[in-house]
């Protein structure tokens, strides 16, 4: 059976990239729900001989019998979105931070604005498939992830549930990402003559992401140190994860923690010990790549995680969620 989608915010490099992999999905007709007033006029679109436009209100997805909506907005535009789109009977998948912490408080914390759909807060599934997928089937709101805490919590939560992490020397993650993460809309700081042949870090100590982390891994803020840097590349993230590994434990073990959790999950690839992934491995696709460095002497230890931010970091990530609503395959659009 096909099912009908929506697609609001579908001009920014996320919402793109979720078009372009509906394309290639056998069971889904995509619209794109235009919700900003001056759309009609804008000339370039991204998709300009794509999928129908239609307009991002409830008489749209009902007159249209739309399933599920995906959300590729900033985060007060989700907040306002969001309600519209599930008063009218649509499922919504949102890209945004917007539904991915528990309580207004921790949002305003991290966001240092005002959460305006509280009770909405409270309802979101946190979708990582690999960590959430019972709960994702029959959820109306999912919260899609950051790209930085996909990478992160794949990397670190088996270790933390499995006890192969001695907390108390602390978990380092040094994360590196693609100016697309940043979004499409222009600033100073992600123009090409101020990324290019540059490399800087930001957000240090500080980053929003942060609590998605501690959310899913189950740390303390205080054992969790991270510092996001933007690399002059168009996409991707690698981060490098150090930590002290416990006593007498070695690669294979950390190996084999990994190799058991993720039995049978189809966009997770391990590397044998001492080799690690690069961006070019995944790039474009919605897999994760893990690879182990551990000195046994010292017990230090180093997991380099890398995916595709726009990809297993957001739009693949969306469909995955997408699929697992619907009752289609998980990697249906994604292989």
């Amino acid at each position: 059976m096909t099912r009908r989608v929506g697609i609001v915010g579908y001009r920014g490099y996320g919402g793109a990239e979720v078009v372009a992999i509906l394309r290639g999905h056998r069971h889904v007709d995509t619209l794109l729900m235009e919700h900003r007033s001056d759309g009609a006029q804008e000339s370039g679109l991204l998709h300009p001989k794509g999928p129908r436009q239609v307009p991002a209100t409830g008489e749209a997805v009902r007159a249209e019998e739309i399933d599920i909506v995906f959300l590729a907005t900033p985060s007060e535009v989700s907040m306002e979105v969001a309600p519209l789109m599930l008063d009218a009977g649509a499922r919504v998948i949102d890209l945004s931070g917007a539904f991915r912490l528990r309580t207004p408080e921790n949002y305003v914390r991290w966001y240092r604005e005002a959460h305006t759909q509280p009770e909405l807060l409270k309802e979101a599934v946190y979708g990582l498939p690999e960590f959430c997928r019972e709960r994702i089937p029959g959820a109306r709101l999912v919260a899609n992830p950051g790209c930085y805490p996909t990478a992160a919590n794949l990397a670190i939560r088996p270790l933390v549930d499995a006890g192969a992490i001695d907390r108390s020397a602390g978990i380092v993650c040094d994360a590196k990402s693609g100016v697309s993460g940043a979004g499409r809309k222009p600033s100073l700081k992600t123009s090409f003559c101020e990324v290019t042949d540059n490399f800087s870090a930001y957000s240090i100590l500080n980053h929003r992401h942060v609590p998605e982390v501690l959310l899913v891994s189950g740390l303390e803020e205080r054992e969790f140190s991270f510092t996001a840097q933007l690399l002059p590349l168009d996409r991707g993230i690698l981060e490098t994860i150090y930590f002290r590994a416990a006593e007498g434990a070695s690669a294979e073990d950390l190996l084999a923690i990994f190799a058991k959790r993720y039995h049978g999950e189809r966009f997770i690839r391990l590397y044998k010990p001492g080799h690690a992934p690069d961006l070019r491995a995944v790039a474009r696709t919605n897999f994760c790549d893990i690879g182990v460095t551990l000195d046994r002497a010292t017990g230090r230890a180093v997991v380099i995680s890398a995916i595709d931010n726009l990809t297993k970091g957001a739009a693949g990530q969306a469909v995955q969620n997408m699929n697992l609503m619907l009752g289609f395959a998980e990697s249906e659009g994604l292989l």
